[in-house]
């Protein structure tokens, strides 16, 4: 039987994305194309950190167990439960517009219940769509490729939902520091952005995790979800204050979803058994 290996894992993520994005950093504040475009290049890099990582770890776990999962994750389109995907995407929009509506008891203005004009960064005039894009894909490869699984496969969904939240917030860290990046831009507005941004991930952790459960375990499932938050995020014209009671209400839903799932999140029954190949 397989074992995984979370450790190594989030180790080797880490250490490789931080250096990519720290080098990314050093090189965004330098003038000059030539050094924007090593910038981008470093980045690029360590977005792809996380699959490439999860890939290697599959491809050489001489686990057919685990390569025949990984698989079945990525193309197993029978898994994917459109109903499911669908009211995570209602949730996720009234979660959104229930912030703006809250807001205005703040001061905050009604238009932010229009669209954006644009997106709030570009990246060396790379279209934020397809950085979006490229965004949900390479970190859901590694994420549900192998990350949440390595954890999962030795607690609770509920446990393993707390302790991913946690590093992936870490995970994007040297972010805040690469010029023209959105985390970049919320530093300088205030670091309480900052702090904002690292709490609402584990709300969203948990949401993911919902997706990624009940449709099987399926990477597509939640690539797609993904992709729908970071435009909504990007699309839907909240300010930053927004954003701060926004998180506040996803901690609520995320509470609703585990109460709702309590089974699928408290259940121990896939603990030492995820591939089933005992």
């Amino acid at each position: 039987m397989y074992k995984y290996k979370p450790v190594k894992f989030y180790l080797v993520t880490l250490a490789f994305t931080w250096i990519f994005w720290i080098a990314a950093a050093i090189f965004s504040h330098m003038e000059g194309d030539a050094n924007l475009a090593v910038a981008m290049t470093l980045m690029a890099f360590g977005l792809l950190v996380p699959c490439v990582t999860a890939f290697t770890f599959v491809k050489k776990s001489g686990s057919k167990a685990l390569k025949d999962d990984y698989k079945a994750k990525l193309v197993g389109f029978f898994r994917v439960k459109p109903l499911n995907i669908l009211l995570a995407m209602v949730i996720f929009a009234a979660t959104i517009f229930a912030s703006i509506g809250v807001s205005l008891l703040f001061g905050e203005s009604t238009d932010q219940f229009s669209f954006a004009e644009g997106f709030s960064f570009s990246i060396g005039g790379m279209p934020t769509l397809f950085l979006l894009v490229l965004t949900a894909l390479f970190e859901e490869l590694g994420w549900r490729g192998y990350a949440e699984d390595s954890i999962a496969q030795y607690n609770s969904w509920f446990k393993e939902s707390v302790i991913f939240g946690l590093l992936w917030g870490a995970w994007h860290i040297p972010l805040f520091f690469i010029e023209g990046t959105y985390q970049s831009m919320i530093l300088q507005m205030s670091p309480w952005y900052m702090v904002n941004f690292f709490v609402g991930t584990m709300p969203l952790g948990f949401i993911i995790t919902w997706v990624y459960i009940k449709n099987n375990r399926s990477i597509f499932a939640c690539c797609l979800f993904h992709f729908i938050v970071n435009l909504l995020q990007e699309q839907i014209n909240m300010t930053q204050n927004t954003k701060c009671i926004e998180t506040v209400i996803m901690f609520i839903v995320a509470a609703i979803v585990v109460l709702c799932n309590k089974d699928a999140f408290f259940e121990k029954r896939h603990i030492g058994n995820l591939l089933g190949d005992e």
